[in-house]
């Protein structure tokens, strides 16, 4: 899409220079590389320190395991390859298993369902001494069936009536828009079993105990989940959609766990689980819902001290909050938004992080201008945004480039 962008802005340079069109094509060429050559992107953190996935990678007890949830849009098991590979390489994991394991998610209580896929790999480094395992969950074909009834508007019939601009822009917005919608629905249940079957894999197997190509459901009353909970370590990584995903599954397994699977839960509360949120879209998809069964309870459920302290579901959830500026479906997540809006049994605290990932481009002095396709899909493959999950910030790990391009504001309560 940054090709379909630049072919609009040369469009605009080139109308303006009429007459001139091998003069304007030059001048239009070297301006835009001029402005690529030079990165002045900003990078902006607000929060408390902290380190990443780096630290927990030597866990002679356990794994370091990461969960990533894709946002709106069809996506294909393999969509996180890109960034795996950054990410790899900013954790210097150079050592890959020769193939990845998928499981293919379904209902415990009706195994007919599709409820997606679970795509496994694993990352070692050289001495084999580091290791983290790494799912990506593909959740999006419990919707593509719903959004088949806009497929006629992709078709050639109505496609070649728009201009070639307005017709890619149409068809993100096909792909894209019905998913939030459908999510309201009747498939909203269905998605975060989804969730709930990825997670229950990611804390119940390791490396050689995962099924490979099968369909198959997993239970939490296990005794092999609880004991892998307490020793291995967990993060999330999401986008868009995912993350209010990712945040009504771990609430949805927070009430079920109430009523059942004791060791598992007890095991639980004492974890720390990140999230990473690409393109936080938090805020506009709290729009028109209930507020949790549990909230403004933070220091009942999080302080020791605190009245409800043993029914805590995790001991802490950071959310680390990525947002474009230029991104049209991103948030940065306010102040009283997390203890109003979302369930105090996670114990949440907030990084904000103000990020552009798309390049802004002064179009000569019609203003500064930024795709926002751009801004909304390009995170995963943004240096700054891998290093921060990989190192974090505030540490002695930080990457390189973090400390040079990033402005950090430290929080405290």
């Amino acid at each position: 899409m940054k090709a379909v962008f630049k072919i609009l802005l040369l469009t605009v340079i080139t109308t303006g220079l009429y007459g001139c069109s091998s003069f304007g094509k030059g001048l239009a060429e070297a301006f835009l590389e001029k402005q690529q050559s030079v990165d002045t992107r900003i990078c902006e953190v607000w929060g408390k320190p902290f380190g990443g996935l780096s630290p927990f990678l030597v866990n002679p007890a356990g794994k370091m395991k990461v969960l990533m949830v894709h946002g709106v849009g069809d996506h294909l098991p393999g969509y996180s390859t890109q960034f795996l590979e950054k990410l790899a390489k900013e954790l210097d994991l150079p050592v890959m298993s020769a193939q990845h394991k998928n499981i293919m998610l379904t209902s415990r209580v009706d195994t007919s369902k599709n409820l997606g896929n679970l795509r496994v790999n694993r990352l070692l480094s050289k001495d084999r001494s580091k290791e983290l395992l790494f799912y990506e969950l593909t959740w999006s074909a419990i919707t593509a069936k719903q959004k088949e009834v806009l497929a006629y508007d992709n078709s050639g019939e109505y496609s070649f009536r728009r201009a070639e601009m307005n017709d890619l822009m149409k068809k993100f917005s096909n792909d894209t828009g019905p998913d939030p919608i459908i999510y309201l629905g009747e498939s909203r249940e269905d998605i975060l079993v989804s969730f709930a079957q990825a997670f229950c894999w990611m804390t119940k197997s390791d490396w050689n105990s995962l099924p490979n190509d099968v369909t198959q459901s997993c239970s939490f009353n296990d005794d092999a989940a609880a004991s892998n909970i307490r020793k291995d370590q967990y993060a999330f990584i999401s986008h868009s959609l995912g993350s209010r995903i990712t945040i009504d599954g771990m609430q949805r397994i927070a009430s079920l766990l109430d009523q059942r699977d004791v060791e598992f839960r007890l095991a639980l509360k004492d974890k720390e689980i990140p999230i990473y949120m690409m393109s936080n879209q938090l805020p506009m998809l709290q729009m028109g819902r209930k507020l949790p069964d549990v909230s403004r309870q933070k220091a009942e459920y999080c302080q020791p001290e605190g009245a409800k302290y043993q029914q805590r579901m995790l001991a802490k959830t950071p959310i680390i909050a990525f947002s474009d500026p230029n991104d049209l479906l991103s948030y940065a997540i306010p102040n009283g938004f997390v203890d109003k809006y979302l369930d105090s049994r996670l114990c949440i605290d907030v990084t904000n992080i103000n990020i552009n990932v798309a390049t802004i481009f002064d179009a000569f002095g019609l203003g500064k201008m930024a795709s926002p396709i751009d801004a909304h899909v390009g995170y995963d493959v943004d240096d700054r945004v891998v290093a921060l999950v990989a190192k974090g910030i505030g540490n002695k790990k930080t990457a390189k480039i973090i400390n040079e391009r990033c402005r950090w504001t430290e929080t405290i309560d």
